[in-house]
């Protein structure tokens, strides 16, 4: 007979997310406040990593950093570390070896900060930086897109992409802070603009009726680049996923479940696909409307529903169809259903697939119909090709 002992043991969590405009100005305390010293009458000590894009962007922004720094005796573990944006950072590895090298060279301890400032990609894999040097330095993000803003940076994943699959390396380590500023968003591309917009979609259509109703409503507006309404939209998805990380019981996903990975299957093998020219917003429009046409065949969605969640991702200027979807016969992609298997395998075992009973309330289904899928990407092309005849 074995002896046993069990230990269990629980870890609180908490961190702000904070909205605000110039975080890099003098007048602006928000970043001083977030970062807490190691001990009182201390300065803290931090170490930025900037996204590339960001950084050319903003070319005053490097030297606000440091200004800001000496202003409000911030100890500067030396000058921003630039680094590429977009996936580049986080297909190759030579950049998660440079944060971590920097971190080790800078003596940048346990009770230091990382703190990551750019779109989501550098957000992910500076974060994954911070959570293996010393098994953990805290990490504060500032996101610069709608996408990362409204999603991403508001969750506890950090991760690099391997073996060509999409965050296949990396830690749940919630963030210290996160730090909204709108002011980003107004350098944006317009795809970038837009890619947080599906995001948007989708956490209204599993979890709130009442926002996907106003994005309906204010489409021509966040199109328009107005930074009122996309500030609107990027604080109420974050509210979404931060009330879903912390009430489902299963933040760290230690289940089979990611609700919020609805439409993800296949995004994540598009992005794959297309060599990551399709923006992630772009490929989750594609993943979303996918799926949203599977749950009308399995009679699941009504047609009305259906409508109007596809007609709002095409509004929000989404293209719904990708000759990526399928093959040279016609049929469903043998390399795109792989995506299915490598979500089952990233869950743990159990194929678990969010679907869409109506608008505001999401069901798990725990197996696809190839004939289905096959029948919805059909739907799909029929759909764009009439779009385009008109």
């Amino acid at each position: 007979m074995a002896n046993v002992i069990r230990q269990s043991f629980s870890v609180p969590f908490a961190f702000d997310v904070i909205f605000t405009r110039g975080v890099f100005e003098a007048s602006n305390d928000a970043l001083f406040k977030a970062l807490e010293p190691r001990t009182p009458g201390d300065s803290a000590r931090a170490m930025f990593v900037v996204d590339s894009g960001v950084a050319a962007c903003h070319p005053e922004m490097i030297e606000q950093i440091e200004s800001y720094c000496i202003g409000r005796d911030i100890e500067s573990a030396g000058e921003p570390l630039i680094v590429p944006g977009g996936e580049r950072c986080k297909n190759e590895t030579q950049w998660l070896d440079v944060v971590v090298r920097e971190i080790d060279q800078r003596g940048v301890c346990r009770h230091s900060y990382v703190v990551a400032v750019g779109g989501g990609a550098v957000l992910d894999m500076a974060g994954y930086a911070a959570a293996i040097a010393h098994r953990g330095v805290r990490h504060m993000r500032i996101p610069t897109t709608t996408l990362a803003q409204g999603d991403s940076a508001v969750g506890v994943k950090n991760g690099v992409n391997a073996f060509g699959k999409k965050n296949f390396v990396g830690a749940f380590v919630p963030p210290s802070a996160v730090i909204m500023d709108a002011e980003f968003l107004m350098t944006l591309h317009d795809r970038d603009w837009r890619s947080g917009i599906s995001e948007a979609i989708k956490v209204a259509l599993l979890k709130d009726a009442e926002y996907f109703a106003w994005l309906e409503r204010s489409m021509d507006r966040l199109n328009a680049r107005d930074l009122d309404a996309m500030e609107k939209l990027i604080r109420r998805s974050a509210e979404l996923h931060l009330n879903h990380i912390a009430t489902s019981g299963d933040p760290f996903e230690l289940g089979s479940s990611r609700p919020l990975d609805f439409g993800h299957w296949s995004a994540h093998r598009l992005e794959s696909m297309s060599n990551h020219e399709l923006r992630h917003g772009e490929a989750v429009a594609i993943g979303l409307a996918l799926d949203l046409t599977y749950s009308k065949l399995v009679g699941m969605l009504e047609g009305a529903d259906w409508r109007r969640a596809v007609n709002a991702l095409s509004a929000a200027g989404f293209e719904l169809f990708s000759p990526l979807l399928i093959d040279e016969g016609g049929n469903v992609s043998p390399e795109l259903m792989r995506g299915l298997d490598e979500f089952r395998e990233h869950l743990g075992g159990e194929l678990t697939i969010m679907l869409l009973e109506s608008i505001g309330s999401g069901v798990e289904a725990h197996e696809m119909d190839f004939e289905l899928v096959n029948k919805a990407v059909a739907m799909l092309r029929e759909r764009a090709l009439a779009e385009e005849m008109s």
